[in-house]
């Protein structure tokens, strides 16, 4: 019985263009593709199943060992500093972390500055290499509200196009991180399932070359 190499993509476009990736290395999978719910799909003919799951749990399904690999952003990896290896930049989904802020804040370093993001860890490590005294208030979604309503100075979050904030009358104020879909695998996994791995990922490495 063939080898089956567990893949966790990541739900939405840029699973959608991963698995593209996938199927032009020699894993294709038909199934994905029909109109369904289903979540997990497989192909015993070329040892392959691929499961959706949600893009921040990615890394866990990786460090726990039901997925072998998948795909996560390199701001998950840097957040949750999950136990996996980090094999390739897929340079995708690329966008940076940033500090916005209303146009007219200005920051008075004799006050601890209050921070509202999702992104904890990340935005620690950002002030603290600045010797910045800083509140983080961690919150789930909609930060952009957040120095609207007085919750906090500055917000710590993803940008992409920098169109949420602009229409929320805030202003980047420095990006300093950029993040891409990077390929991860499970570090038990990978030594088992070396060959596979190292195949998938030099075809994905020269497909990224040639974009």
């Amino acid at each position: 019985m063939k080898t089956m190499l567990n893949v966790a993509l990541p739900k939405g476009r840029l699973g959608e263009k991963v698995y593209a990736m996938f199927e032009k290395a020699g894993f294709p999978c038909p199934s994905i593709k029909e109109n369904n719910r289903k979540l997990i799909f497989e192909n015993e003919q070329v040892g392959v199943r691929y499961f959706w799951v949600k893009p921040s749990d990615v890394a866990i399904y990786v460090e726990r060992g039901s997925a072998d690999i998948g795909v996560a952003g390199k701001d998950i990896l840097l957040e949750y500093r999950p136990d996996v290896y980090e094999l390739t930049d897929l340079k995708m989904g690329k966008c940076s972390m940033a500090v916005a802020s209303k146009a007219d804040f200005n920051d008075d370093r004799s006050k601890t500055l209050v921070v509202a993001t999702k992104f904890t860890n990340i935005a620690k490590a950002y002030y603290a290499s600045q010797g910045r005294d800083i509140d983080i208030i961690h919150l789930n979604g909609s930060i952009e509200i957040a120095p609207i309503l007085g919750l906090s100075d500055v917000i710590v979050d993803i940008v992409e196009t920098g169109t949420t904030l602009k229409e929320n009358n805030l202003v980047v104020v420095d990006k300093f991180l950029p993040i891409s879909a990077r390929l991860i695998a499970n570090k038990a996994n990978f030594k088992f399932k070396n060959e596979l791995i190292e195949k998938i990922m030099r075809s994905l490495e020269k497909q990224t070359e040639e974009v």
